[in-house]
């Protein structure tokens, strides 16, 4: 089957981890795709099971069938950690797109035929789409991922327009199993920032320059069975609670160091982050900053919170009355940064 020659050349950066149960039926839902994939390179992060020679099974058999495809498979002794072991899967691609796949999700068949044609625009560096959620058995559960995730029709359109930003600036919503990249952006914006997770990391990279774009439509089965390393979860009453008991010292230094990496990124790419970007960055940063060097004492800190929220600085960096009732509830263990 030859690859018609105005069609990119797609790969799929596959991260596995003891994926046995599942990686098959995923594996063979990406070698069906009605547009075929190129190539798939595996990270497998020291697998003790069969999940390499279920891929390789399962590639076989669609070579069998005259599907010509690129198989690489890096295996480690020692795991690199989600995040790690996409950042060197991703390195090692070589396609026009990148698309990053979990080990137990189901895409179906025509996924990349829906998700392609947006890369026609070429300021767009990273699609994605929402996603079903089914169970262990591949059941759906009657639930969407964005709307699990309690994203606004506001957050949506953002996404969908081109101008994800402002909303990444707040809080994630994309998730890496339902992206696709360019491959050269994706290369490009490697190293993974330091606090950040692969999927959050590519997501705000490419909206420095305002080339994410969401398809609203569910595009991918987003397996939930409770062994997930990232899942998707709704957040209930209870899991709020203990966010407002959680001590806040260790967030706060992630923040920073989120903050951080991605300003740095910004300054040193000018060409895909305006003086705004940059500025607004930066901003992002000293606020982090603020929020980790508040009092110890709570009462203490009110006067502060207050006017930084009256001010808008938790709606524009943070996710507003959410964040201001954290700051103002959550304990401290030590000494603020």
């Amino acid at each position: 089957m030859s690859r018609p020659a105005d069609r990119p050349t797609v790969s799929v950066a596959l991260c596995t981890h003891n994926g046995e149960r599942f990686v098959g039926q995923q594996v063979t839902s990406i070698l069906n795709q009605t547009v075929p994939v190129d190539e798939i390179v595996v990270g497998d992060d020291a697998s003790r099971d069969g999940t390499v020679a279920v891929i390789e099974a399962a590639v076989a058999d669609a070579r069998g069938r005259g599907l010509e495809i690129d198989l690489t498979i890096v295996r480690r002794e020692a795991p690199l950690g989600v995040a790690k072991n996409f950042e060197d899967t991703v390195a090692r691609t070589t396609g026009d797109l990148v698309a990053l796949s979990d080990q137990d999700d189901v895409w179906p068949a025509d996924r990349l035929a829906r998700l392609i044609p947006v890369f026609s625009d070429p300021a767009v560096m990273l699609v994605h789409s929402d996603a079903r959620l089914v169970d262990a058995d591949g059941v759906p559960t009657g639930g969407l991922l964005l709307d699990t995730l309690d994203a606004t029709v506001r957050e949506r359109n953002a996404l969908t327009s081109g101008h994800a930003f402002d909303v990444l600036l707040r809080r994630n919503l994309i998730t890496g199993a339902t992206a696709v990249m360019r491959g050269p952006f994706a290369r490009g914006a490697l190293p993974i920032g330091e606090g950040w997770i692969h999927d959050e990391w590519f997501a705000m990279v490419a909206a420095l320059s305002g080339g994410v774009r969401l398809v609203p439509e569910p595009l991918l089965d987003y397996r939930q069975h409770g062994g997930n390393q990232i899942g998707a979860s709704a957040v209930d009453w209870e899991r709020r609670r203990q966010k407002l008991t959680e001590a806040r010292d260790e967030r706060a230094a992630r923040l920073i160091a989120r903050a951080a990496s991605i300003a740095e990124f910004a300054d040193a790419h000018p060409e895909v982050a305006n003086a705004r970007i940059r500025e607004t960055l930066h901003r992002k940063l000293a606020h982090e900053r603020w929020r980790a060097s508040l009092p110890v004492s709570r009462v203490a800190r009110v006067p502060r919170v207050a006017a930084a929220a009256v001010g808008g600085r938790y709606h524009r960096y943070n996710r507003g009355l959410i964040d201001v009732a954290r700051d103002l509830a959550q304990p401290a263990t030590t000494r603020p940064l």
